[in-house]
């Protein structure tokens, strides 16, 4: 997904706002998640959401996401955002965040996901360190909405 960042996406410095960015990261996980499991998803947390460099006014922001693993019916999605000096052509990478989402059947209630098969050696790293980020998602005390399956 690619945009372009007017002055109404921007605070006071001129970078676009963080809480844009993190919606620009959860409707691309979004789409990864449905993509995946073919079902309707929701957003359950997010790990970690770094920013790493601002996106200034002028340029373009550029997010891409994948699944990087599932459970029973949870997915982790990682997303990563860049910014592309339009002029320039210099691309920087800004953000990079994991998200997790369950899916739904028709009723609403979490539903099974198709186990994923990693191809590349960057996806397989991804599913390998999956497992040690899931193990610590559960370690953490449950929401008032109960466990994360």
């Amino acid at each position: 997904m690619t945009d372009l960042v007017f002055p109404p996406d921007t605070n006071h410095h001129n970078t676009i706002f963080g809480g844009k960015v993190m919606a620009y990261a959860d409707k691309i996980a979004c789409i990864a998640a449905m993509r995946h499991c073919r079902k309707p998803v929701v957003t359950v947390s997010s790990d970690r959401f770094d920013f790493l460099a601002p996106i200034r006014t002028g340029e373009a922001i550029h997010l891409e996401a994948y699944v990087t693993w599932v459970h029973q019916t949870s997915m982790e999605v990682y997303v990563e955002v860049e910014s592309e000096n339009l002029l320039t052509g210099e691309r920087k990478l800004t953000s990079r965040a994991y998200l997790t989402f369950i899916a739904l059947d028709e009723q609403g209630k979490p539903t099974a996901v198709p186990r994923l098969i990693p191809e590349t050696e960057k996806e397989r790293q991804q599913y390998e360190q999956a497992k040690e980020r899931y193990a610590m998602r559960k370690s953490k005390p449950e929401s008032a909405s109960g466990p994360v399956g």
